[in-house]
């Protein structure tokens, strides 16, 4: 058992096992394999997936990383810089990604897609949630990982770029924070509340 846990890959393909097994032992997922209702499940839960290791990353970075960086001694630094903060950004960005797609395949599937990015009123909960999840994967995609190659020394800039492209990375990691909060309630409101 102890061999599972010792392999990330062992770990993921043991949770999937698991995974089947409950499906099995509790009568499914509550529709027949292949109909529509299965396949729209099974997005909205990859969705969720992806989501929870993007916004998971955005706040470790936020609540965890960022703040302790002053506290950690200058000639441990380089181990954040060089391994884990490049590690940790590959799996933001392409969980961002992840999210976006299976969101957007979703909204299509249960045609509710150009309602909600129209923010027609019956949608509007989801479609702001739509909308503010497009703003943080565009600050991903296009402001926080450029600027971030800088930062870490993937891209070679002078001292000043990297500072400044530091400094932007981070801000806007920030607004996207800022932004997961309504994002999320949206997205949950859409399903329970309406708005």
């Amino acid at each position: 058992m102890g061999a599972i846990f010792q392999s990330l890959g062992k770990t993921i393909t043991a949770g999937f096992v698991l995974l089947i097994i409950l499906i099995l032992a509790t009568g499914g997922a509550g529709a027949k394999m292949g109909d529509h209702a299965w396949w729209a499940f099974l997005m909205r839960w990859l969705h969720v997936m992806s989501g929870v290791m993007w916004i998971g990353l955005l706040w470790y970075f936020n609540f965890v990383q960022t703040p302790s960086m002053p506290k950690i001694p200058d000639e441990q630094k380089p181990a954040i810089g060089k391994v884990i903060a490049p590690a940790a950004l590959f799996w933001f960005r392409w969980a961002a990604m992840a999210t976006i797609i299976t969101g957007l395949i979703l909204g299509l599937m249960n045609g509710y897609l150009l309602s909600a990015l129209m923010l027609t009123k019956g949608v509007h909960a989801i479609g702001i949630g739509m909308w503010l999840g497009i703003i943080m994967w565009f600050n991903v995609w296009f402001i926080i990982w450029p600027n971030q190659k800088k930062a870490l020394g993937i891209v070679q800039v002078s001292a000043e770029e990297k500072a400044a492209a530091a400094k932007l990375a981070g801000m806007t990691s920030r607004i996207n924070t800022m932004l997961s909060i309504p994002m999320l309630f949206c997205m949950v409101a859409q399903q329970n509340a309406g708005l």
